[in-house]
């Protein structure tokens, strides 16, 4: 793999580590601010909507930049906006920092797929867009967990200082190590209506809704891990973290596995990774009662959620083929969000007005299936449309 998707990977890392480690400065942050803690964790809320409306505003505004350019401009709303969350002085001025930096979310990751799938062979593809993913995978495992003990230790300012420098690092090597571009010419139809166009398409709607649904499953119970940890395994508060890594493990081998098969059987592996992602957490629902069978579980959870990750971006990608593809791909990134926002609100539904929390896996597990449905729905029309081969050979 080339030097330039480990820049790629880089920039993933910083946001990975935005994203996720707010989850684990909750408490942190409410008593520092005077807000409670439902307030404090509408900040992943927040950012995930701000990632939803970043797609389509910077992808439709940037859409002839070359890809270079938008990458570092990027990095650049990444590290100042973070640098706004370390000296944000109330509540409100810290949601609108992550808003900020959420708007560079989606683009970073849509544009990233479309210059990692340049640098590489056709049948390195989705590996190379996996590749790309294990930043995200990585700040999973390391860059939360040592985030959180950051922001535990000396404040929770101090944590998003780090991931300010972190940005920094990650636009040095991003303008050392991804090759040039040429902007879009005009008659590339990179226009904001041009590119528009391609969100028209039935399969690349249908590739959006799969990418949105089989989220809402991950989230809806990954949100609520450590109450399900705490409260019905039976683990102390202080076994969370290590669990969570875990987590992490499970989530690097199953985003490199995703993309290895992705790149010999495309739809095959967005099928058989929203089975294996249903079944899992169907399975976690018994396995939670039971302390080790949880931690098994939990890895699980981690590998059959991100081995969906680059099929179902590259799925998008060739449904997008064209002018447009890097909007789309920015869309399915927001998309991603849409689901954890989605998710979480399952989550907390089932909890105070459903089953219960004991519930949560079950309910999330049947979501995958209607993603699966869709997947299904789109290659029976395809087929009919263009008289495509049997599923199994697509």
């Amino acid at each position: 793999m080339p030097l330039a998707l480990y820049a790629l990977t880089a920039g993933a890392f910083g946001i990975g580590v935005t994203e996720f480690v707010i989850m684990g400065l909750l408490l942190d942050v409410s008593a520092d601010l005077g807000v409670s803690i439902s307030a404090a964790g509408l900040l992943i809320s927040g950012y995930a909507l701000g990632v939803v409306v970043g797609a389509p505003l910077l992808g439709v505004l940037t859409g002839r930049l070359a890809k270079k350019t938008l990458l570092l401009a990027l990095m650049v709303v990444f590290t100042i906006g973070n640098l706004a969350c370390a000296l944000a002085p109330d509540y409100w001025t810290l949601m609108a920092a992550r808003v900020l930096t959420a708007f560079a979310h989606a683009s970073f990751f849509g544009v990233g797929s479309v210059v990692a799938t340049s640098l590489v062979a056709p049948n390195r593809k989705a590996s190379a867009i996996a590749l790309m993913f294990t930043g995200l995978t990585v700040a999973n495992i390391l860059g939360v967990p040592f985030g959180t003990w950051l922001g535990q230790a000396y404040g929770w300012r101090s944590t998003f200082l780090a991931v300010t420098l972190v940005g920094v690092i990650a636009l040095a090597v991003i303008a050392l190590l991804v090759p040039r571009d040429e902007p879009a010419a005009a008659d590339e139809d990179e226009s904001s209506e041009g590119a528009l166009t391609v969100l028209g398409r039935r399969p690349v709607l249908l590739g959006l809704l799969t990418t949105v649904l089989s989220w809402v499953g991950v989230f809806a119970a990954f949100t609520y891990l450590a109450p399900i940890l705490t409260r019905i395994s039976g683990f102390s508060e202080a076994a969370v973290s290590p669990i969570l890594l875990v987590f992490g493990g499970g989530l690097v081998a199953g985003n490199l596995l995703g993309g290895r098969l992705a790149d010999r059987h495309l739809v095959p592996t967005v099928i058989g990774t929203l089975i294996a992602l249903s079944a899992v957490l169907f399975v976690m629902t018994a396995a939670i009662h039971q302390p080790i069978a949880a931690i098994i579980a939990v890895g699980l959870l981690g590998a059959a959620a991100f081995a969906t990750v680059a099929p179902l971006q590259m799925w998008v990608l060739e449904k997008a083929k064209g002018a447009g593809q890097g909007l789309a791909s920015s869309f399915n990134i927001a998309a991603f969000n849409l689901g954890n926002a989605i998710g979480a609100w399952l989550g907390g539904f089932v909890i105070d007005h459903g089953p219960g929390l004991g519930a949560v896996t079950l309910v999330a597990g049947l979501v995958p299936l209607v993603a699966l449905a869709v997947v299904l729905l789109a290659q029976r029309l395809e087929r009919r449309a263009i008289g495509s081969p049997a599923l199994a050979q697509c």
